[in-house]
């Protein structure tokens, strides 16, 4: 095994942030001029939804475990699951 094979994933997300700039490029286009409205939390809740849906699978839904992956406090995991009513 080389020392790159042995090199642990660094969570950079390449591959995410290029899919997220093409999909943000074709969402514009298809504006076709017309002003874009609350993107920001249009982008977090089309990011969000998925992500904590993915975490808590792969959890077996155990929040505690999920709320340590994410990076957040559990009473958030809690409330962020609620609002998008995924418990």
């Amino acid at each position: 095994m080389t020392k790159k094979d042995n090199k642990k994933f660094n969570g950079e997300g390449r591959q995410l942030s290029s899919q997220v700039s093409k999909s943000m490029r074709k969402y514009f286009k298809e504006l076709e001029g017309e002003a874009a409205k609350d993107l920001y939390g249009m982008v977090l809740k089309e990011v969000e939804v998925p992500l904590l849906e993915i975490v808590m699978e792969q959890c077996n839904n155990n929040q505690t475990q999920a709320s340590q992956i994410l990076g957040i406090n559990r009473g958030t995991l809690r409330n962020k699951l609620k609002e998008y009513k995924l418990l």
